[in-house]
C-alpha cells in the first residue's frame, strides 16, 4: 500500500510543490513550524528509516535537500534553513527543511502555523521559483 507521502508525489493527493525531479518530490509541510517548512522525500523508496536506503538514493536525497534548501532561503527570509530527519510520524523517509531565525523555531513541541491555501500557494511559488534558477 502506498504511503500518503508516494501518494502526494504521485499526485494523487494534492500538495505546495517547491520542487520535483524524477527520483525526488519537496513540497510545504500542512503543519509547519514556519512559513515556507518543507518536506523532502524520495519518490520511489517507501522505507520509513533514512539509513536503510541505498546509498545512490541516500546521497541523491541530501543533494536535492541541498538544493531546495538553497532555494528556500532565497524565498523566504530568515537566518538559516533547520534541518531535521525523524521519520516517526509517517512511514516514509522524509526531511524537513525549516527556515529558522532562533534555534528555538526548531522545536516540534510548538504549536503549528494555521496558513491560508492561498499563504502556501503564494510560498510555493516563490520557492519553486529560486529551485528553477538554479
Amino acid at each position: 500500500m502506498a504511503t500518503i507521502f508516494s501518494k502526494i508525489a504521485a499526485g494523487e493527493i494534492p500538495s505546495y510543490k517547491v520542487a520535483g525531479s524524477e527520483d525526488f518530490y519537496a513540497f510545504l509541510d500542512i503543519n509547519p513550524m514556519a512559513k515556507g517548512h518543507t518536506l523532502v522525500i524520495p519518490r520511489n523508496v517507501e522505507d520509513d528509516y533514512i539509513f536503510n536506503l541505498d546509498p545512490a538514493t541516500y546521497e541523491g536525497l541530501w543533494a536535492f535537500a541541498r538544493k531546495v534548501a538553497v532555494a528556500l532561503k532565497a524565498a523566504v527570509p530568515c537566518e538559516r534553513i533547520g534541518v531535521a530527519v525523524l521519520g516517526m510520524e509517517v512511514p516514509h523517509t522524509h526531511i524537513h527543511l525549516i527556515p529558522l531565525q532562533s534555534e528555538s523555531d526548531m522545536d516540534f513541541r510548538k504549536e503549528k502555523l494555521h496558513l491560508t491555501p492561498e499563504e502556501n500557494k503564494a510560498i510555493a511559488e516563490r520557492i519553486l521559483n529560486e529551485y528553477e534558477k538554479l
